[in-house]
């Protein structure tokens, strides 16, 4: 039995700093490797949405939903330290002789572990023996370095954070809230702002590359919500390719050097997220070609010279389905409020003509 809690003491320490050195430590994702983290996260993240989306005011929902992020990194630091507790303890008592008073149960054990990983010794129980005192102070450096990867990774999710809200919050101007593409391509007409519109592109490019590294590296980010109700950088990063597309395959009159990059660096982190959340793949663009019309006329009405229209739906179409089903299904599984073609789709002609069919098993 001794030897038994003391492998499987171990292999959970061992497991517990291989997950901590993939999640804070290692600047890049761990696809397909042992990770705890998302056997955490996720199931929690599914329960917390479904009691989150009861609510039918959507400052309410959004409040208790907008919680889970923070929440969700105390639970990860309670999940690690609890883990090394439980690891620990197992070695401990596997050791029992090698202490002093020798623990009479797996409870005393596990007091021993925590006051040593936090460390709040009493001296009530010494070790004795060279094993035990060797696993005394790994446990007390582990302690001390769980308290630095704490802050460190505190510093780095909470400044990554920051960066990518600043540009979310300053499209607002152009794109309104919630955003859209085509009222991106609007304003800038309107107003005489060519300049601007290539600076946004130019501007997203770059937020698109710091988020493909901030977010694979750090998934918890992507559980934290904007500061707005009404805005959500999901939507926000998908009006800029939509915006970009649109520039793409209908207009005529913007140079599209500018576009063509953003969407180029933006397709590459839908790819990535795809790969890492282990999306389903589609070839539809997720919008109808009526809703293509209607932003087609709405950009003619802005003064933009556009293509033919079929020309530039079948275009269109091709480029958006690189990245519409993706950004969709993150919409939906983040539950983020719709904004033009992003989000909950059910509504639609196609989705209503082909109902859901529950499967058999």
């Amino acid at each position: 039995m001794n030897l038994l809690e003391g492998v499987a003491g171990i292999l959970l320490t061992a497991a517990i700093f291989y997950d901590l050195f993939q999640s804070v430590i290692l600047p890049r994702p761990a696809v397909g490797k042992l990770r705890l983290t998302p056997y955490v996260i996720r199931p929690l993240w599914r329960w917390w949405r479904w009691v989150g989306t009861r609510s039918s005011r959507i400052d309410k929902r959004e409040n208790r939903l907008a919680i889970f992020g923070p929440t969700s990194l105390i639970i990860l630091l309670l999940f690690w330290g609890v883990s090394l507790i439980l690891g620990y303890g197992l070695i401990f008592d596997a050791l029992r002789d090698q202490l002093h008073e020798a623990p009479t149960n797996f409870g005393t054990s596990l007091y021993f572990s925590a006051t040593t990983l936090v460390p709040l010794s009493y001296g009530d129980i010494v070790p004795v023996g060279v094993l035990a005192r060797l696993v005394v102070l790994l446990e007390s450096a582990t302690g001390v370095g769980l308290a630095a990867l704490v802050i460190t990774l505190l510093f780095s999710l909470y400044a990554s954070f920051q960066d990518r809200e600043e540009l979310v919050v300053a499209l607002d101007a152009l794109a309104g809230a919630p955003p859209s593409g085509v009222q991106i391509l609007e304003n800038a007409a309107d107003h005489g702002m060519p300049e601007e519109l290539k600076q946004t592109f130019d501007d997203w490019r770059r937020w698109s590359a710091a988020v493909l590294e901030s977010h694979l590296a750090y998934p918890l980010l992507i559980w934290f919500r904007s500061s707005h109700d009404n805005e959500a950088w999901l939507n926000s990063f998908g009006a800029v390719m939509d915006a970009a597309t649109l520039v793409i395959s209908t207009l005529e009159d913007v140079p599209d050097g500018p576009a063509r990059l953003m969407s180029k660096v933006g397709g590459h982190l839908v790819e990535d997220f795809t790969w890492f959340f282990r999306l389903r793949q589609s070839s539809e663009p997720i919008v109808e070609r009526e809703e293509f019309d209607q932003a087609y006329a709405r950009l003619a009405k802005a003064g933009y010279r556009c293509k033919a229209p079929d020309q530039a739906w079948t275009e269109f179409a091709r480029l958006r389905s690189r990245y519409g089903s993706p950004l969709n299904q993150m919409a939906q599984f983040l539950a983020i409020i719709p904004a033009q073609w992003i989000g909950d789709r059910t509504y639609l002609p196609h989705v209503a003509r082909r109902p859901r069919v529950r499967q058999r098993r």
